[in-house]
């Protein structure tokens, strides 16, 4: 967002060769046409500031693709041993006397859209009626009243997830890949032609809001950001007294990818500084190579720890360079499009003393998938004051393989198929494919694979145990 202090218009950006400012100004161009189509003025300037964004981002991008600002492979190198803390290194506080100075921030940009939901994934019913965003309250709540202090919670909405509050997240036009315009005709089209703009704007969204002066002026001095799909990411004092000793002005807890993690971003180490790496920005021919669980270990969770002045401090002198990240999309009617996207992540660099704290996965639980929905809503997980911790019946520190099938991609779908939850607490590998449905208090234990076939309907009868079984075609239930 831009700066009080520098107002930027949309033409006024120097540029690198002809083709870069051909195609700004096309951009530029229709962006204008945009914005002249809000009639209303205090509306107007909202959606203008807001493509003034888009446009500094497009001109970064096109500036960066221009300049060939590739990432030279040769230079990635596994962050040194120093740049990633152990969690079990920091000492764990029953109470930190820093407790007062926190703030806690949630993001709430994604769509349940893979998980068919029309609203924000945050208001789907995860435990006894309550929603990911129940049991984030309860839990800030909890704390406040368990020790006594005063944690804000703030919850960061996209154009996405919130048609009512002012938007503070912004949405910017997707672009045409081949013709660098962009894709809506008119500033109220289609949801799909726009994006929210990932969350690097969170630093700039804060300052411009006020909110951030407004926290430095409570007294607060740490801000704890996290997915609110997340529902590991709780206050860990220990990492927040670990953050006041150690001097950090930002800390990423990342954790050790498995296979199921591949895709998530890096810390690496980029001519001697720590940077974050998403997949995004990996050359294609590199991409196996990022994957790989040998040389890039951990991934970056989005639980991140920042120090409020010092966010004052980056975006006052303008220091914030968020690397472009270009998402490649295909739209329904089979349009190439580009989403320009930062990550919050990204602003590692711009801070001093920022490391990694590598977490157990107990500080991972996000909910991407029915598959993730089933696990957390199940007995697997005991739920404390909002707090999901695995059940400590649990023989294995492991979470069960779940694979569902296409008739439970969709959460309404996903729920019509379970009387209830079934027993999983001995469970490692769960696939279920095809039309099928469990009844009540259905025991599942080790690897169980049901398959019904094409045009066969499995019915799971309440009360059954299936341990290490294999279930076909119409409900012949086979050990193996």
């Amino acid at each position: 967002m831009a700066n009080p202090h520098h107002p930027h218009t949309l033409s006024t950006l120097d540029f690198q060769g002809a083709s870069s400012a051909a195609a700004a100004n096309a951009m530029r161009t229709e962006l204008n046409r945009l914005i002249a189509q809000v009639k209303d003025e205090e509306e107007r300037k909202l959606f203008q500031n807001e493509m003034g964004n888009f446009f500094l981002l497009f001109n970064r991008y096109l500036a960066e693709k221009s300049k060939g600002t590739k990432i030279n492979w040769d230079k990635v190198k596994s962050p040194p041993e120093d740049q990633v803390v152990p969690y079990d290194s920091i000492p764990k506080v029953e109470s930190s006397p820093h407790l007062n100075k926190l703030a806690v921030l949630k993001l709430n940009g994604g769509l349940g859209t893979t998980m068919g939901c029309v609203g924000p994934k945050s208001a789907i019913e995860v435990r006894d009626g309550m929603t990911f965003l129940d049991l984030s309250v309860r839990q800030i709540e909890y704390l406040n009243k368990a020790k006594n202090v005063n944690v804000p919670f703030i919850l960061m909405n996209s154009f996405n997830t919130d048609d009512e509050t002012k938007r503070i997240v912004q949405k910017y036009p997707r672009v045409n890949k081949d013709s660098l315009l962009p894709t809506p005709r008119h500033p109220n089209s289609d949801i799909a032609d726009w994006y929210p703009p990932g969350h690097g704007d969170l630093f700039d969204s804060l300052n411009n809001s006020g909110l951030l002066d407004q926290l430095i002026a409570d007294g607060k001095e740490y801000v704890f950001v996290s997915n609110v799909d997340n529902l590991g990411a709780t206050v860990d004092e220990g990492i927040l007294n670990h953050m006041v000793e150690s001097g950090a002005e930002f800390l990423m807890e990342v954790t050790d990818k498995t296979r199921a993690d591949i895709k998530g971003g890096t810390l690496i180490d980029y001519e001697g500084q720590i940077r974050l790496l998403e997949i995004a920005q990996v050359p294609s021919e590199h991409v196996e190579d990022f994957k790989s669980i040998k040389k890039f270990k951990i991934f970056n969770t989005n639980n991140l720890w920042v120090n409020l002045k010092a966010i004052k401090r980056v975006v006052e002198d303008r220091e914030l360079s968020l690397e472009v990240i270009v998402n490649n999309k295909t739209t329904a009617s089979g349009e190439k499009v580009i989403q320009l996207e930062t990550a919050v992540g990204a602003g590692i660099k711009h801070f001093h003393n920022a490391h990694g704290v590598n977490v157990p996965r107990s500080r991972f639980l996000p909910v991407k998938s029915t598959s993730d929905l089933f696990l957390v809503t199940s007995d697997l997980y005991s739920l404390i004051h909002g707090e999901l911790s695995i059940n400590p019946k649990r023989m294995f520190n492991t979470v069960p393989l779940v694979k569902l099938g296409d008739h439970f991609k969709k959460v309404n779908g996903f729920m019509s198929r379970f009387k209830n939850s079934p027993h999983i607490l001995e469970l490692d590998h769960l696939t279920v494919t095809g039309d099928v449905t469990f009844g009540a208090d259905v025991v599942l234990k080790g690897t169980v694979i049901i398959v019904a076939n094409a045009g066969s309907h499995i019915d799971i009868p309440s009360g059954s145990i299936l341990e290490n079984k294999v279930v076909s075609g119409n409900l012949h239930i086979l050990d193996h």
